[in-house]
């Protein structure tokens, strides 16, 4: 014990009267290290001027000044300045859980977690923002919460100085530069960076959705696809563009809108060097080289290479109709037709031909347009060769070879191949009553 309060004399720490032995002999009298007796002053620290009650108090403290971490984990050779915390690291490798909660059986490896947890069931939030009266479970939670107002970002990478609010977030960020997944799944070979996309992706296999919106039912794999989808409810679209005022309810939506102003197309096609501004368009369009069509209708089982392709052809057969114009009551079983309906109450013509100026209310009335001005006929008619502009005329010269005749008058039954010629030939019937 004399060569303790040596060496603690020798590393800062001071004794009122100098007296180390008879502080010694005190302690051994009394059968403790309690350097506060009646009437004396505390140890005190040199270095920092903080008083210690006890021995093993100052030499806890004194750790913080040399770094010393003398409690080494057997496993992994981690040291640690506390026994306390080695013994704490030491159930990440037993996974020792000794804090249960008695309402849902979660258990935990540090009393704190638990007590924190605990508040998930009581829905206390003792820890109050000063600034916008947010609330929180956690000190922790309003600490990192506060950085949302503070803009504060202490966790910077050493490799690419991209910084974060919290220690968590460099840590999985630093993985993206080592490549690291540590996180890996157990019933197929996919690894992850974070543990979150680790619980998320095992949900895909579970199929566990323990997430449900309390309007409709409706349940979800994670907590944000439940808030997104609430938006659906209340209307709330919080991104905003700040080049054309369009909201959005969802981040990513808003990111693919702004590449509308940028002209940016990340996302490019291997095969024929097209271009897109989400990799959802991207993937539909792989589709139409592939000719891939995944999504089939359960009642006449069409096929279609879009999920909401198929969902607009499902209305063909209930007659939905949900989109409905404001100013002429007519609806629509999609939302892009009704907004080109509604170009027909306004006039509006946003597509113009960059060589004589002609403007058109559908883009892809523009295209077909151009056409004129390039000579292009790419379809084809792969009985003849002749080529067409459009579509719509490859389909009508295709009824001169199978002599298919769909349009038929409902007076005298005369069937004809185009539109036009039925209508013409119904004013025949007109004059005759004339």
């Amino acid at each position: 014990m004399l060569e303790t309060y040596r060496n603690l004399t020798a590393i800062g720490y001071s004794w009122e009267d100098n007296n180390f032995e008879e502080h010694c002999q005190r302690a051994r009298k009394h059968g403790s290290f309690n350097l506060t007796q009646a009437g004396e002053k505390p140890c005190e620290y040199n270095q920092c001027g903080k008083d210690f009650s006890y021995i093993s108090s100052l030499q806890v403290h004194q750790r913080t000044s040399t770094g010393e971490k003398p409690y080494e984990c057997n496993e992994c050779g981690k040291y640690f300045s506390y026994v306390r915390s080695l013994q704490v690291h030491q159930r990440t490798h037993t996974g020792e859980k000794p804090y249960e909660c008695n309402e849902c059986g979660k258990a935990f490896t540090l009393s704190n977690s638990l007590r924190i947890h605990q508040r998930t069931h009581t829905g206390e939030k003792p820890y109050q923002c000063n600034q916008c009266d947010k609330a929180f479970a956690s000190y922790g939670e309003l600490h990192r919460h506060i950085r949302t107002h503070t803009g504060e970002k202490p966790f910077k990478c050493k490799q690419c100085d991209r910084a974060f609010s919290e220690r968590c977030n460099l840590q999985i960020h630093e993985r993206t530069h080592t490549g690291e997944k540590p996180y890996g799944c157990n019933y197929c070979v996919k690894a992850f960076s974070c543990i979150s996309n680790l619980h998320l992706h095992k949900r895909t296999h579970t199929g566990e959705k323990p997430y449900e919106c309390n309007e409709c039912g409706k349940a979800f794999s994670s907590q944000c696809s439940l808030q997104t989808h609430k938006r659906t409810h209340t209307g709330e679209r919080p991104y905003i563009c700040s080049q054309c005022g369009k909201a959005f309810s969802v981040s990513s939506s808003l990111r693919v809108h702004q590449r509308l102003h940028t002209g940016e197309k990340p996302y490019q096609c291997h095969q024929c060097d097209k271009a897109f501004v989400s990799y959802g368009e991207l993937h539909s369009h792989l589709r139409t080289h592939t000719g891939e069509k995944p999504f089939e209708c359960d009642q006449c089982d069409k096929a279609f290479s879009s999920h909401s392709n198929l969902q607009m052809h499902k209305r063909t057969h209930t007659g939905e109709k949900p989109y409905e114009c404001n100013q002429c009551d007519k609806a629509f079983s999609c939302i892009s037709s009704l907004q080109l309906h509604i170009r027909t109450h306004t006039g509006e013509k946003p597509y113009e031909c960059n060589q004589c100026g002609k403007a058109f209310s559908q883009l892809s009335t523009l295209k077909t347009h151009k056409r004129l001005h390039t000579g292009e006929k790419p379809y084809k008619c792969d009985q003849c060769n002749k080529a067409f502009p459009q579509l719509s005329n490859l389909i009508v010269h295709k009824r001169t070879h199978t002599g298919e005749k769909p349009f038929e008058c409902n007076q005298c039954g005369k069937a004809f191949s185009q539109l036009s010629n039925l209508r013409k030939h119904k004013s025949t019937h007109t004059a005759e009553k004339l």
